[in-house]
């Protein structure tokens, strides 16, 4: 139940200190960056992971306790729709010596009596397995699915294996640009590629990845990973509806291609995610409930990835 002495709490806080606060995907955010930031962006090994968080504890304790070791770039407690919080939370420093330092301060910090506080460093994973592909699929045809569903998509891997006579698996290394995009592909991928091709695949961390008991498939060849760039907008027909609703690249939504619909034996005319009447803000709403697949910690995921 929520502690509603606490909630009015922190609603006094944000008043006083002017703090914006923005719930989405599972969890409410500040900063990435804050309003006022000198610096670039952080880097590798600046987010720690804090966990044992009572649940109702809220950022009018939490962020001025993590900010008392440095100035934090974002802060973001994981929430549940009832208002608690789900027990734990990331802060992200300008730099990996910040980071060392909340660790080193506030491992085992006693928050409130018999509540001592988890902090280490987070483990921000960028590159997903997706499994049970056709063999028959083309990588090119796959490299333009992925960045039509999704966002972030730096690199591809396709590759296949034997896993007995006459049985060959194929898969797909995928690599993103934060860890954040990598999470929100985990959620809709997998549910597209249903409704899109009738096509039933899984998806996995690449670190956990185990595609056979006898035989695991090879590592990703860089020589196979080819770089995605946006794909150039195609020209419009006179006359020909623009959608109002589009990613800032693309002057029209990439169409899936067909060769990939046949790859995979699933039917062809069925709505693009992006086509009107299911906008890519409807897209991110829809995919994004605190119903996850599990396995790991993570802006959306809602499970310690830290722990895999």
């Amino acid at each position: 139940m929520v502690n509603l002495q606490r909630v009015l709490e922190l609603e006094t806080w944000i008043r006083k200190t002017n703090t914006k606060l923005i719930q989405v995907n599972g969890q409410r955010k500040y900063g990435g960056p804050p309003e006022v930031w000198d610096g670039p962006p952080p880097g590798a090994q600046c987010e720690v992971f804090i966990s044992k968080i009572p649940r109702d504890t809220y950022e009018d304790l939490l962020i001025p306790l993590f900010s008392s070791i440095g100035p934090l770039w974002e802060f973001r407690l994981m929430m549940n729709f009832s208002g608690q919080n789900r027990g734990f939370a990331y802060a992200k420093y300008g730099s990996a010596a910040v980071a060392a330092k909340a660790i080193h301060l506030l491992h085992g910090y006693m928050l409130e009596p018999g509540h001592h506080l988890s902090v280490r460093l987070s483990i921000e994973k960028r590159q997903l397995c997706l499994r049970d592909l056709p063999a028959t699929t083309r990588h090119k045809d796959l490299l333009q699915v992925l960045h039509a569903l999704v966002d972030g998509v730096e690199s591809v891997s396709l590759q296949s294996f034997k896993s007995g006579p006459g049985i060959e698996r194929t898969f797909a290394i995928v690599t993103f640009s934060s860890h954040q995009t990598a999470s929100m592909a985990k959620k809709i991928v997998v549910e597209a590629f249903k409704r899109q091709f009738s096509l039933s695949i899984s998806i996995t961390w690449q670190s956990a990845v185990k595609l056979s008991m006898d035989k695991p498939p090879p590592p990703p060849k860089p020589s196979k990973s080819v770089l995605l760039t946006p794909p150039k907008p195609p020209r419009l027909k006179p006359n020909s509806a623009q959608h109002p609703v589009l990613p800032p690249t693309w002057a029209r939504p990439p169409s899936i291609p067909p060769g990939f619909h046949r790859a995979v034996g699933g039917p062809s005319n069925l709505r693009h995610p992006l086509l009107p009447g299911f906008s890519p803000a409807q897209r991110k709403e829809s995919e994004t409930s605190s119903s996850v697949a599990g396995g790991c910690i993570c802006t959306s995921c809602g499970y310690p990835y830290d722990v895999l």
